[in-house]
């Protein structure tokens, strides 16, 4: 019996100085299929098209985000003690653990509820400003931070970051059942590593085994699945900073998803 059950209100008031009329997480059911790398193309694509994006860089244990865009510093704080996201060279605004600690190399030794409270703290405390797109790139599984992200703050959508890999059932499944439970919308899929293009030739070779696209749609009722190549531009454009340099077109069809969705109401 379908369960209809009206389903508790747990979201949080944003900051006061900040209007975000779409926010979107991306998720995975395990670690190294490259979130990071698909939150920043996907946020680099939407500036492109004249967006104004922000990224909330979720993965407070492991943030990368500010590596991908060349930031470097510390995030400063308005007169009230509002903390300053860092903008990047492409205008895409950026808040990470890593910009306010003293030592980016220093590893974050926090438990679970310390962990939730600063990605709170990083939607009520930040001045965002106007944004119409926030990405927030999520820790990996289905612990204390997304479980915090989908109650606490008002998602729109979330994009499913997979690989070509034979536990790609059970990673999708993990974040698709997840998100339906939480009622969560997902927009999509972006496989990376799909496939590695031969210089010479033009052919499709699959390093990792073969593409996963057709059982993620067969199996997880995703319609919409994005494939990035495994291609040296961008790991050049990732140790450059520069993640905002690739312009190939990969997350089109996500893209296409995300101008679509009508945004939830903000506190």
């Amino acid at each position: 019996m379908e369960n209809n059950r009206k389903m508790p209100d747990f979201t949080i008031p944003g900051n006061k100085d900040s209007k975000i009329k779409k926010i979107i997480g991306i998720v995975s059911g395990k670690g190294g299929v490259g979130k990071s790398l698909i939150t920043s193309l996907l946020a680099s694509d939407m500036a492109r098209k004249g967006y104004k994006v922000g990224i909330m860089d979720a993965d407070i244990t492991g943030p990368s985000i500010p590596r991908y865009f060349g930031i470097e510093g510390r995030a400063l704080a308005d007169e009230e003690g509002q903390i300053l996201p860092k903008v990047a060279e492409n205008g895409v605004k950026v808040m990470s653990v890593n910009l306010i600690v003293e030592n980016a190399e220093d590893p974050v030794v926090w438990r679970g509820p310390i962990l939730a409270n600063a990605v709170k703290q990083f939607y009520t405390d930040v001045v965002w400003g106007e944004l119409d797109y926030l990405f927030v790139d999520m820790p990996p599984g289905t612990g204390d931070v997304p479980l915090t992200v989908f109650q606490s703050l008002p998602i729109d959508g979330i994009v499913v970051a997979t690989s070509p890999s034979d536990l790609v059932s059970m990673i999708v499944a993990k974040a698709v059942t997840m998100a339906k439970r939480m009622r969560i919308n997902i927009l999509g899929a972006v496989e990376n590593m799909s496939y590695l293009e031969c210089p010479d030739c033009g052919k499709k070779i699959d390093v990792f085994g073969k593409s996963k696209v057709e059982e993620i749609k067969g199996k997880s009722g995703i319609e919409v699945v994005s494939r990035i190549p495994i291609d040296p531009k961008i790991s050049e454009a990732t140790d450059a900073g520069r993640i905002f340099d690739i312009k190939d077109g990969y997350m089109d069809e996500i893209i296409e998803e995300l101008e679509k969705i009508e945004p939830k109401e903000k506190k």
